[in-house]
């Protein structure tokens, strides 16, 4: 009866989650201090495509919004030997927000966007120099999630902020080196962001003033979360992270807005039993056939 109880309480939270309460519409509020949510879109999406994207994105709950386009010039711009003739698909609403508030990164079509996780995006935004935005991701169709940063950055130039393109450089060549291992075997995407940040944690401590102390740091990170890695890529990332151990970065913020995402996960999640919620599973089941039997 006690376990019947829980099952049932936590079939009350599962439909807390799930099912949005009525709420009484409010007007939108635009914001006069800090401007309007910036959407950008893929240059190469047709009209249909940008409708998905516009609908993925929650465009019409906003009061207003500025629309922009990102394509292979923008590319050029932002990335040091980029591809102008890149095709663009993913998108991004960018909505800042007040100094403190850290990056809230969500990927809204998460079966589209292969490649990049809101951990990956994050630790290279804050690496090219973006630090206080709500920002959501979306493409129509499966793509790896590249572009998408490319047009986070003309989007928050638009804002009237500038991003230094050195520091845009080293962050896409983040995001690039972080998808290539993520793709390596038995190196998922939260571990390489977890190594990208506890290298960056270490260099912040340690202040390096080598490279030589960089590798060792590389080295040691790599040792302590068990990844293994050739020794070309082990290359590769010594060679990123002494790059941006030359960057004016406060990677300290960088950890502490991390962490700060993880630990909301956790406690939106909490750290249940999977076969708790197999039981909570099982109960639906079992409500529907009672149901169903009633009608008979």
């Amino acid at each position: 009866m006690k376990r019947l109880l829980t099952i049932m309480m936590a079939a009350v939270l599962v439909i807390g989650i799930t099912v949005p309460a009525t709420v009484h519409a409010e007007d939108p509020v635009i914001n006069e201090k800090l401007g309007v949510p910036i959407v950008v879109y893929g240059a190469d999406l047709s009209d249909a495509e940008k409708e998905s994207v516009k609908n993925s994105l929650g465009v019409a709950q906003e009061a207003e919004v500025e629309e922009i386009s990102v394509d292979g010039s923008d590319l050029v711009k932002y990335i040091k030997d980029g591809n102008g003739k890149a095709r663009m698909y993913s998108s991004a609403k960018i909505t800042r927000q007040e100094e403190g508030k850290g990056l809230v990164i969500t990927i809204v079509t998460q079966d589209n966007i292969t490649q990049v996780t809101p951990e990956i995006y994050a630790t290279a935004m804050l690496t090219a120099g973006i630090e206080d935005a709500i920002v959501e991701v979306a493409s129509p169709k499966k793509v790896t999630g590249h572009s998408a940063l490319v047009g986070i950055y003309k989007a928050y130039e638009v804002t009237g902020e500038k991003l230094d393109t050195e520091r845009t450089d080293v962050a896409n060549d983040e995001l690039n080196l972080a998808t290539k291992f993520a793709k390596e075997p038995g190196v998922d995407s939260d571990k390489v962001a977890e190594l990208l940040t506890e290298i960056k944690k270490q260099i912040a401590e340690k202040n390096p003033a080598t490279k030589e102390e960089v590798e060792k740091i590389v080295t040691e990170q790599m040792k302590k979360l068990n990844i293994n890695l050739s020794d070309a890529d082990r290359q590769l990332l010594i060679d990123l992270m002494d790059r941006i151990r030359n960057l004016d970065i406060d990677f300290n913020k960088l950890s502490e807005q991390l962490s700060d995402m993880t630990s909301k996960i956790k406690e939106t999640l909490g750290d249940i039993d999977p076969g708790f919620w197999e039981s909570v599973k099982e109960f639906f089941a079992n409500l529907f056939e009672s149901v169903q039997s009633w009608f008979k």
